[in-house]
């Protein structure tokens, strides 16, 4: 009698592949990195700190200013004073992401993380390479909104919009049951149920 060899079941054809996880992890990051970089270096040519508020452009009826403002602290201008712990803070999270890059299955994960990582990298450009000096770069601001000068809201910018938009996609993901290989908890959980002989 001879002994049957057990099957590996192959991966689904449906199931996206890598290397188009990773081109889309690639592909955000450098959007929001570019836009990033764009919108700040025309802040800093056509906006000035010691502007008026009644002088500073504003669209929308004046729900959105122009206020040039260079922080310190972390994203939303929190945590001033502790510059040099943001930036490594934000060097860890950019090599985290990089080294679980290669496992991503989830588009969902994919997508926040693309966001995440392209805004680390935009605000972690600013704390390398502009005044002071390097670690301690002040971030370039420039939105404020319902008012001037971050009367009425923390002043941001669009490396700060693509760490709060990707880091609420990815608390929701979680929150879901996604996990970063396209699987389910659950799933996990059940099929670990089923593998599990009972007595």
């Amino acid at each position: 009698m001879t002994e049957q060899i057990p099957i590996r079941p192959e991966i689904s054809s449906e199931r996206p592949v890598p290397s188009r996880k990773l081109a889309l992890l690639a592909g955000l990051t450098l959007a929001i990195v570019v836009a990033d970089l764009i919108t700040k270096l025309i802040a800093v040519a056509t906006l000035s700190e010691t502007t008026p508020a009644a002088d500073q452009p504003r669209i929308l009826g004046g729900a959105v200013y122009f206020s040039l403002i260079r922080n310190p602290g972390a994203a939303f201008s929190l945590a001033t004073g502790m510059t040099w712990v943001l930036s490594t803070i934000m060097l860890a999270v950019i090599i985290g992401i990089i080294y679980m890059a290669p496992r991503l299955r989830s588009t969902a994960w994919t997508v926040s993380l693309g966001l995440i990582l392209g805004g680390a990298i935009g605000n972690f450009g600013d704390r390398v390479f502009r005044s002071p000096g390097f670690f301690q770069g002040h971030v370039v601001d420039f939105v404020s909104v319902f008012g001037p000068n971050a009367e009425h809201f923390p002043i941001f910018n669009v490396a700060d919009s693509g760490i709060t938009i990707g880091g609420i996609l990815l608390v929701l993901t979680a929150l879901s049951g996604v996990d970063y290989d396209g699987t389910r908890s659950k799933d996990k959980k059940r099929q670990q149920k089923e593998a599990t002989p009972s007595e």
